[in-house]
């Protein structure tokens, strides 16, 4: 039997999971989860805001604002960090593209995902238009995040190893869930809005290093939300989008393995699995950035005191961050080379790090010439094994298991909120960030979002 027919027997002995996505949306109870979770979505939310803030100013989002005001769109919802009000769609693609393009905000480890990037926008920009409660903001983001996640662990690893970028191509799906959950869909109407959405992937890992690539979790965040808002009017599709033997999961990914999905929904929550960013790019650097920066702060070195940083490392750390001469800051956050040169030189990692003036810099650019970077299958994704040799002959060595911000080294809720002010800060001023994570912390608590608006918001 050739391996395209057992796949499509195998799509058509598929359980109905789209429909069982829809019916655990629209029923499932608000806050039906334990505290901890609530927790978690709260650090979650809050993060993403001020991820969505911090480069609210960048010109990946001035010039995506240039686009859509040729649109005339009308004012129903704001944008972080911003003065001007767009339609909810473009609301929800420009926070969206901001909250990536800093590449600082959260990742769910097991997929690669950053969960909020494409819900969070939607949902924010749907709650402000129609007046829903921090509560209901919450619980859609929650389910949101369930179900992208979810999908994203039923394909994963194939479906990235593709080259699709999972949270574009699963993140529609959570954005989808997420605005039909705030909409008060039925079951057969949220299936509706899942299935057009299934139609929607959007991107590939080409774009990493370009402002294309924050645009992945903006396009799927206004793909979603467009999504529920036709299901709300009556435009149909597939209630097997995702399943079927030519639905969206056999299509993009050889690996279907649909228990993911369907097993102890409702009961276990994705999102508790959610991390956040001690440094500003992609996930897989940071264990090699958290051993430079040990090893610095041990020693006491100087770039001038190492003659040559040597990094063994999971094949996919090459594949993602090779880049071994950025020009760009975009492109150094894509480098191992450059990360761990300007985690040496400076002591860490955030946006400053990855500005182009840094990028280029020589004594950065020096240092990361000595930096060698080897694959070496035995070590984990998340883990890194850092040597310094000095130029007087010492080797310095840590091997870092799990980096700072992973699940086993979590930042603190003091960690995330100095995190939020120091990016929103330059853009909001200290007293006004302050108050937006103070809000952002506890969101659930307000009766509308107005308050968190006008916190995150300038010129007004």
């Amino acid at each position: 039997m050739s391996a395209v027919v057992k796949q499509q027997r195998s799509a058509s002995e598929a359980p109905p999971v789209t429909q069982m996505l829809a019916d655990f949306v629209a029923s499932h109870a608000s806050r039906g989860w334990s505290d901890a979770v609530e927790a978690e979505a709260h650090r979650t939310f809050m993060n993403w805001v001020g991820c969505a803030i911090g480069p609210s100013q960048h010109d990946s989002v001035a010039t995506t604002l240039g686009a859509v005001m040729e649109l005339s769109p009308a004012p129903q919802a704001s944008l972080l960090g911003r003065a001007e009000k767009v339609d909810i769609s473009n609301a929800a693609l420009i926070n969206g593209i901001s909250s990536h393009t800093f590449d600082f905000d959260d990742t769910h480890l097991r997929t690669i995902i950053h969960p909020a990037g494409p819900v969070a926008p939607a949902a924010l920009a749907l709650a402000e238009h129609i007046g829903s409660s921090g509560r209901n903001l919450i619980d859609a983001l929650v389910l949101g995040i369930e179900v992208s996640c979810r999908v994203g662990n039923a394909m994963y690893p194939d479906h990235y190893l593709r080259g699709w970028h999972i949270t574009g191509s699963t993140g529609m799906l959570g954005s989808a869930a997420a605005c039909s959950r705030l909409l008060k869909l039925d079951a057969d109407r949220t299936a509706m809005a899942i299935g057009i959405a299934a139609s929607q992937p959007i991107g590939v890992r080409e774009q990493f290093g370009t402002m294309t690539k924050p645009f992945h979790p903006g396009g799927a965040a206004k793909a979603g939300l467009m999504a529920a808002l036709m299901a709300r009017h009556g435009f149909t599709a597939s209630p097997r989008a995702l399943e079927a033997p030519r639905g969206l999961m056999p299509i993009v990914s050889d690996k279907t393995d649909y228990a993911e999905i369907t097993e102890r929904l409702g009961q276990t929550w994705e999102v508790s699995l959610n991390t956040y960013k001690p440094f500003a790019c992609g996930i897989v650097i940071h264990p090699s950035i958290d051993g430079c920066v040990q090893l610095r702060n041990a020693h006491g070195l100087k770039a001038e005191m190492i003659r040559r940083v040597v990094l063994r490392v999971h094949p996919l750390v090459l594949e993602l961050t090779g880049k071994k001469t950025p020009s760009k800051g975009l492109e150094g956050k894509f480098s191992v080379y450059h990360s761990c040169a300007a985690g040496i030189i400076h002591g860490r990692a955030g946006e400053e790090e990855y500005s182009d003036a840094v990028v280029t810099s020589a004594d950065v650019v020096a240092l990361r010439s000595r930096v060698e970077a080897v694959i070496d299958t035995k070590v984990p994704e998340d883990a890194a094994d850092v040597s310094i040799e000095t130029t007087d002959g010492r080797t310095l060595h840590v091997y870092v298991e799990h980096a700072i911000g992973s699940l086993a080294r979590p930042m603190t809720d003091a960690q995330l909120r100095a995190k939020f002010v120091d990016q929103s800060a330059p853009v909001l001023g200290a007293e006004r960030a302050a108050r937006a994570a103070d809000i952002a912390a506890r969101i659930a608590d307000f009766p509308t979002v107005k308050e968190l608006i006008a916190s995150c918001t300038i010129g007004r």
